[in-house]
């Protein structure tokens, strides 16, 4: 289960459709321990892209560094689907890093944006619940 603070979702729905009509991306740190998202950092897509995304190297670091002044770390990662469902792509499942991550795709396909999350180890497919937080 991923537990998101309400303010962490918006923002992070917010960057997607804005990033339109690219993908659009981010990172989420919080407590790994307990898939728990205390906040999301928005990064750049250096691929440009409506089709693929790869986050910024210097937006990484300073996610990675802000996470870590918080007490924090890296626990996933979130992109937008811009014509598609909220389901990881063969690239995503090929560039899914790390196991323990938890990968949130927002799908803007239909009127309302769709939150999903997964646990993709060793090309593996899992979902797993988006709990939303008042905090």
């Amino acid at each position: 289960m991923l537990q998101m603070p309400k303010r962490a979702h918006d923002v992070m729905v917010a960057h997607c459709l804005v990033g339109m009509p690219d993908e659009a991306c981010g990172l989420l740190s919080g407590n790994p321990d307990e898939g728990r998202v205390t906040r999301c950092h928005p990064t750049g897509n250096l691929a440009a892209s409506a089709k693929l995304y790869t986050v910024d190297p210097k937006d990484h670091l300073r996610a990675d560094r802000a996470a870590e002044a918080e007490g924090d770390a890296i626990i996933g990662v979130f992109h937008s689907h811009t014509h598609t469902e909220a389901y990881p792509s063969p690239t995503d499942v090929n560039q899914a890093p790390d196991p323990d991550w938890h990968y949130v795709i927002v799908s803007l396909r239909d009127t309302s944006p769709m939150v999903r999350s997964y646990r993709i180890v060793g090309g593996t497919i899992e979902e797993e619940p988006v709990v939303l937080t008042d905090r």
